[in-house]
């Protein structure tokens, strides 16, 4: 088996026919590809437990072993590999029956080199342009305007965000729930160097350590149960990009060492593969949670966080940035009525002034979310106060400190407030410094 340094492809060779092996090896490498070559479906099932491909040529005549079953365990061990084909003609109706379980494409032998050159330069293509549209979806389906800015604080921000994008130190975002943490992330990333690559955004809360540990560096076929088909995990597919770990205060405890020795040294292994691999990721990282504090308490390892925080911005909450108030919804409301084909053209005198008096305890997140009902519910031109459905919050019988009321009304006005402006209700626990067993009662308690 042999090997040549990466130049826009990986290719793994299955045929048992040295010649061919030797020939299409040759081909391939001539134009800069990284080739490996198996003999045997046994010997090529050992390859992928090892190593990442991102196209395979398959002989379908290997001996003992049917082509047909080397093409399902193929699609098992590595779902994402593009697969061609190779067969004599005597055999097209078996290639199409491969076709049909997965393959990607046939290629008829003999064949010249500049056939089997342009066979791979195409599926190379489809593979890299399907990433790409996958990286680019869920670019779309994030981006917000909520960077746009007039604020001073804002602007100071962003300015520095911008003068340290092109380089590769780490970047730690501090901010409220909201207030646009995940999007100047991947800003940075777009007015980077690595804008070409893929940005890679893992949500830390969501996941347990062990599940964590799977999706960030990635799991072999047979790891753990369930596991029924290898995956690359999120580093592979950062590799040469960005990897966002959005609200890194809730990366579990446990596994915070392979994340410092990745941080450090770009290395690490898939759960249930002891092959030591690279990648040349980024990492930007965000939290809405006091990292220091967590440090003292034991619940966050320092050197991470020296390792995280080489570059800290620190984002201004909504009620710092008044100046964008109006700007924002603006701009909102002429996205959400030009997707839903809605009458509303602009706010009325009452609302702009509701909107700027506001508190916005969600920041960005709950302005685009009001904007957004508004501008569906709103039947004529100008959206009114009673549209924005901010209720109490915006007059005067909002529970305010020092008032006439009990501290039973005033505690369900703020868990309430919490809850609203919230992602999950794990997180408005931590807001409220009670567990998620004492905010479900008083959730009953209140009827919230």
């Amino acid at each position: 088996m042999d090997q040549t340094t990466d130049n826009g492809g990986r290719i793994l060779l299955v045929d048992d026919e040295a010649a061919i092996l030797r020939t299409f090896r040759y081909c391939l490498e001539d134009r800069g590809y990284t080739v490996m070559t198996a003999a045997s479906a046994a010997q090529a099932e050992a390859i992928l437990q090892r190593q990442v491909f991102d196209l395979c040529f398959l002989d379908l005549r290997l001996g003992e072993d049917n082509g047909l079953d080397v093409l399902q365990q193929m699609r098992l061990l590595a779902p994402w590999m593009r697969v061609v084909i190779v067969t004599a003609h005597s055999a097209v109706d078996t290639a199409v029956d491969a076709m049909q379980a997965g393959a990607a494409d046939y290629l008829l032998k003999p064949c010249s080199p500049e056939q089997l050159r342009l066979s791979a330069a195409k599926q190379l293509e489809v593979r890299q342009m399907a990433a790409r549209l996958e990286a680019l979806e869920g670019e779309m389906k994030q981006r917000s305007d909520a960077l746009g800015s007039h604020s001073p604080a804002m602007m100071a921000v962003l300015e520095t965000a911008r003068q340290v994008a092109d380089t590769d130190a780490n970047i730690l975002i501090l901010g409220e729930s909201g207030t646009g943490k995940g999007e100047l992330a991947r800003a940075i990333h777009t007015w980077s160097r690595r804008s070409k690559k893929a940005f890679v955004t893992i949500n830390c809360p969501s996941l347990s350590a062990d599940l964590m540990e799977s999706e960030l560096f990635g799991h072999n076929r047979g790891a753990f149960t369930g596991a029924t088909e290898s995956t690359l995990g999120r580093v592979n597919q950062a590799d040469g990009g960005t990897l966002f770990l959005d609200e890194i205060g809730d990366f579990p405890l446990a596994l915070q060492p392979k994340l410092l020795r990745f941080i450090q040294d770009k290395e690490y292994e898939r759960v249930g593969d002891p092959v030591t691999r690279r990648a040349d990721v980024r990492i930007l990282a965000a939290t809405n949670l006091n990292l220091e504090e967590m440090v003292r308490e034991g619940k966050f390892r320092e050197d991470l966080l020296y390792r995280l925080n080489v570059i800290t911005l620190n984002l201004p909450p909504m009620r710092e940035r008044p100046e964008d108030v109006l700007t924002l919804a603006e701009r909102f409301l002429a996205s959400f009525v030009k997707n839903y084909g809605r009458p509303a053209r602009g706010f009325s005198d009452a609302a702009v002034a509701a909107l700027k008096t506001y508190r916005w305890p969600g920041n960005v997140r709950e302005l685009r979310n009001v904007v957004e009902r508004a501008s569906i519910i709103c039947p004529q031109q100008m959206i009114e106060v009673s549209h924005l459905g901010l209720g109490e919050q915006v007059g005067s019988n909002a529970p305010r400190i020092g008032e006439p009321l009990s501290l039973e009304a005033l505690e369900k006005a703020h868990i309430a407030g919490v809850l609203s402006t919230s992602d999950t209700l794990d997180q408005a626990a931590r807001i409220l410094g009670i567990d998620a067993s004492t905010l479900y009662r008083k959730r009953k308690q209140y009827g919230l």
